[in-house]
């Protein structure tokens, strides 16, 4: 079995943590695993995504054509990646930033205020460990303790002091309803 990742938005929005995390929690579950970042010039607002490729075997490629669940944290992301995401797959879309539309009725669309459920948990930093915890969910590949204990590997140590705050997150990422999120 192979699936494949996109976590795509705008520089600091953690896009590329949240990969670092999703690949490791794979590599931690015994897969073999790509990451792949692309990002801008620009140092904070630029466009940023990274790739993910899991793999029970040797992993084909990256830039694949489609894409089995992609997230998307802004609206120059949801227009980008959109036409990306498998027939059948799934497309995470952080509301606060991107508009709720639905364009195509191959793909299932999961849409939820990331950002501004951050905001609430005190900290809008949190949006990509929220969006883990939806995208978990809704792939059903993986269980929180491997993305918290992935998390606890990737985050450098002037950064630990932050550990429950995104485990917390990603909890609550995970526990969102899925059905009111028009999956």
């Amino acid at each position: 079995m192979e699936k494949n990742f996109i976590i795509a938005g705008f520089g600091g929005q953690g896009v590329l943590l949240a990969g670092e995390v999703l690949a490791n929690a794979f590599m931690l579950n015994h897969k073999n695993v790509t990451w792949y970042p692309s990002y801008g010039a620009e140092m904070r607002g630029g466009t940023v995504n990274c790739e993910v490729v899991m793999s029970d075997d040797e992993v084909s490629s990256v830039n694949k054509k489609e894409t089995d669940f992609i997230i998307v944290l802004n609206q120059a992301s949801f227009d980008k990646f959109e036409p990306k995401v498998k027939k059948g797959g799934y497309l995470i879309v952080n509301t606060t930033l991107a508009e709720e539309k639905k364009n195509r009725d191959d793909i299932h669309y999961i849409f939820a205020p990331i950002s501004q459920m951050a905001v609430d948990l005190g900290n809008v930093k949190m949006a990509n460990m929220l969006a883990l915890g939806l995208l978990l969910r809704a792939s059903g590949l993986l269980s929180v303790e491997i993305l918290e204990r992935a998390l606890d590997i990737v985050l450098p140590p002037h950064r630990k002091n932050l550990l429950p705050l995104n485990k917390n997150a990603m909890e609550i990422g995970y526990k969102y309803d899925l059905l009111t999120a028009n999956c």
